[in-house]
């Protein structure tokens, strides 16, 4: 059966302060850890009510610290955040303090709005072009140490100066990164659970673009989706209303906590409002688990994916990590089998 994996927002819901959506995301690795999950992804927000973690990385070695066996990375690292050095540092340290177990996305957006972007990078050189490409070519250059002779960076100690950098992995939700990722030779990962584009034109870019490097001799796309499993396609409906009016709500730039499905149910929807949660369900994964293994493969067959990464925004955490095992064992994950 295809590899799961997890991507975590560490979302705030109501009635409970940010500070406990960092804990609760603690909870969910070590619980995902022993469930047989491949990897574990925390993302890069800022200035988002709804999200309470701005900082992957801290993340990481937290969770890294705390679980046994699966991947710990970032999905992503908003590299135009963030000065090239910083990330190959901190991401080098991770990779020395837990061998073999670090991922590195990379994303092209700020994760937030255009006042917080300029407040994170207003200490930063402006660069012209493709600002993004630019500063991944520099990252790569700070890993390979292949800066030209005489240039001023060659004389900087990368430390920890016998490590190198973990698999990096570069996240899109259009063609242009799966395009990028093939000619670079790295990693890719497709944001189905809110691209408007097309998904097998994606993968399809990245499979025929492909070019083996040293970081990696054959391709990896990663299919990340949102997925909400129950006992019930009941519940599983009622649980992911709370994520069908946070939606809505986003759609009219409300960006709060998470909502209940007690306060999704007390809403009146209109009509209009009903249409845009049904298309907006068309690309979520909702059910039971025996239902949704058997969409989710069919799907990930269909686009030749490698590894399946499930979000799942639910607002009560017990329910969220039964959501979680329930899907371990439709997948028959082999420490879930264990277990």
């Amino acid at each position: 059966m295809i590899p799961l994996s997890v991507l975590d927002l560490s979302f705030v819901t109501t009635g409970r302060p940010p500070s406990a959506a960092l804990r609760d995301t603690l909870a969910l690795a070590i619980h995902c850890d022993r469930l047989g999950f491949a990897r574990f992804w925390l993302a890069e927000h800022h200035s988002l009510p709804s999200v309470a973690s701005p900082a992957p990385e801290i993340m990481i070695g937290q969770i890294g610290a705390a679980t046994k066996r699966m991947r710990v990375g970032s999905g992503g690292i908003m590299l135009p955040n963030h000065a090239p050095l910083a990330v190959a540092e901190r991401f080098r340290m991770l990779e020395a303090l837990f061998p073999g177990r670090i991922d590195l996305g990379l994303g092209r957006a700020p994760g937030t709005d255009g006042i917080t972007a300029v407040a994170l990078r207003r200490h930063q050189e402006p660069r012209g072009g493709d600002e993004f490409l630019e500063r991944l070519q520099e990252l790569i250059l700070w890993d390979t140490g292949g800066f030209p002779d005489g240039h001023p960076f060659g004389r900087v100690a990368v430390m920890p100066t016998d490590i190198r950098l973990p698999p990096i992995f570069l996240l899109g939700s259009s063609g242009y990164s799966a395009r990028l990722a093939a000619e670079l030779g790295l990693g890719f990962a497709f944001a189905h659970h809110f691209a408007q584009h097309d998904a097998a034109d994606a993968f399809a870019a990245y499979r025929a673009g492909f070019r083996p490097s040293v970081w990696r001799d054959r391709p990896h796309a990663i299919l990340a989706v949102s997925a909400v499993a129950a006992e019930t396609e009941a519940e599983a409906e009622r649980l992911a209303s709370s994520q069908d009016l946070s939606w809505l709500r986003r759609e009219r730039g409300e960006y709060g906590p998470l909502p209940s499905p007690a306060e999704a149910a007390a809403v009146s929807y209109t009509d209009g409002e009903r249409e845009r949660v049904r298309r907006n369900r068309a690309r979520m994964f909702v059910g039971r688990p025996d239902a949704l293994r058997d969409r989710l493969a069919e799907f990930a067959t269909a686009l030749a994916a490698d590894e399946i990464m499930v979000t799942s925004a639910i607002h009560d955490q017990e329910a969220r990590r039964r959501s979680y095992a329930l899907l371990a064992d439709a997948f028959r994950l082999p420490t879930a089998l264990a277990a």
